[in-house]
């Protein structure tokens, strides 16, 4: 028979690690998937809304989780796997009346009563040269967690929806310049948001239309951004040491497809007080469910409140 689990948590992000951590203590049997630890945060270069915490990074917060959750003893890590279907087992081994559930790795299948599902998300990117190779050093996709990074300095906010809106007026108090680079020919988010940005037009922000990002320039940090002016065809570039790139976020969730509600944006659906999806012994939280903000604290806090229910689930299961 395989060895049943009484809860899986996907996910090693702040609220994997929170949920882990809970699941130990409570004394369930439990395993962690992650491919690893620290989420979105793990190449934020400095990290300065950690509750507790006054500065560290992205790495040293990887370190952190995954050093709580391994301190645990009922609580075992595959790390380095990638779950790529949950499905609900149709083996005869258990005699159950709740369902199993069956979850699928690149590498191998488990089985639990119960599962907590912090997948969380990932930024949709530029997807242009010297992105990736500057994230973290210049190229952020968080300004409400990185504005006050950059006091003092040039930045150019990228997109033209509610995050890049939010990401402006994070940057106001502390930034010298801001540029707003937006590939349409208005902003999109709501009006009161862009009120308050256009208050500030001309003095401190410079909103550009018609433009697209073409290359991120840098030697050690960031020193600039190529964009294409599509109304006049012209290569030109914005000389900043910052980048907040805010052109949405992406769920992941492909493998819940079919197996819980999601909505259009493919988040998870759950109920907020419980942490509850559609599918009996299944919960989730953090970015990839259905929220509005995607903060690390916010995920911790939803990762534990999703776990407590999971707990008097598993406790409960016949």
């Amino acid at each position: 028979m395989n060895h049943l689990y009484d809860l899986i948590i996907i996910g090693g992000g702040p609220g994997g690690a929170a949920a882990a951590v809970y699941s130990g203590r409570k004394k369930l049997d439990t395993l962690v998937i992650t491919e690893s630890f620290g989420g979105q945060s793990f190449n934020s270069g400095d990290i300065e809304n950690w509750i507790g915490t006054l500065h560290l990074s992205g790495f040293e917060l990887a370190q952190k989780l995954e050093e709580h959750v391994k301190a645990q003893e009922d609580v075992t890590v595959q790390q380095g796997e990638l779950v790529t279907s949950v499905r609900q087992s149709s083996s005869e081994d258990y005699s159950f009346t709740n369902p199993i559930w069956e979850v699928e790795t690149n590498k191998a299948t488990y089985h639990t009563k119960g599962l907590v599902v912090t997948s969380g998300g990932r930024r949709k990117k530029l997807e242009v040269p010297g992105e990736d190779e500057f994230a973290g050093r210049g190229v952020v996709y968080c300004s409400t967690c990185d504005a006050p990074l950059f006091r003092d300095k040039d930045v150019v906010v990228v997109g033209s929806g509610n995050a890049a809106m939010e990401g402006v007026i994070d940057a106001l108090p502390y930034a010298k310049k801001i540029f707003m680079l937006i590939r349409g020919d208005h902003m999109k988010g709501d009006d009161a948001t862009k009120e308050k940005i256009l208050e500030h037009e001309g003095e401190k922000i410079t909103i550009i239309y018609h433009g697209e990002s073409k290359q991120v320039l840098g030697e050690t940090v960031v020193t600039g951004l190529e964009y294409l002016d599509k109304q006049t065809s012209e290569t030109k570039t914005l000389e900043v040491q910052g980048i907040f790139v805010e052109i949405g976020s992406l769920p992941n969730s492909e493998f819940m497809k079919g197996v819980v509600d999601l909505n259009e944006r493919d988040q998870i659906i759950i109920d907020h007080r419980s942490g509850k999806t559609s599918a009996s012994g299944i919960f989730a939280a953090g970015a990839v469910v259905d929220q509005l903000y995607d903060q690390n604290n916010i995920s911790v806090g939803d990762a534990i409140k999703a776990t407590l229910t999971a707990y008097n689930y598993v406790v409960h299961f016949k």
